[in-house]
């Protein structure tokens, strides 16, 4: 299952202001609450939260990049 894993590193580092900082919060929160409608899950691993699909598609249309070693991304193809 594709996955990356989470790590907030600075999500308001560069907020000028509380506004700003509370902006940045409601953004991540709706994007992370769409995130979870479409069936994205968070699993807490010993190297830290993983956020994971089980949708190769639906993980890709995120922009997002597994971070599943190479032998677990590839395709059977029949």
């Amino acid at each position: 299952m594709p996955y990356f894993t989470w790590t907030e590193t600075g999500l308001t580092a560069d907020c000028a202001s509380l506004e700003a900082m509370a902006s940045r919060f409601q953004e991540s929160a709706a994007l992370m609450r769409r995130m979870a409608a479409e069936g994205f899950r968070l699993e807490q691993t010993s190297d830290g939260p993983r956020i994971t699909h089980p949708d190769p598609a639906v993980f890709e249309s995120y922009g997002f990049i597994s971070e599943e070693p190479p032998e677990r991304q590839l395709t059977m193809l029949s």
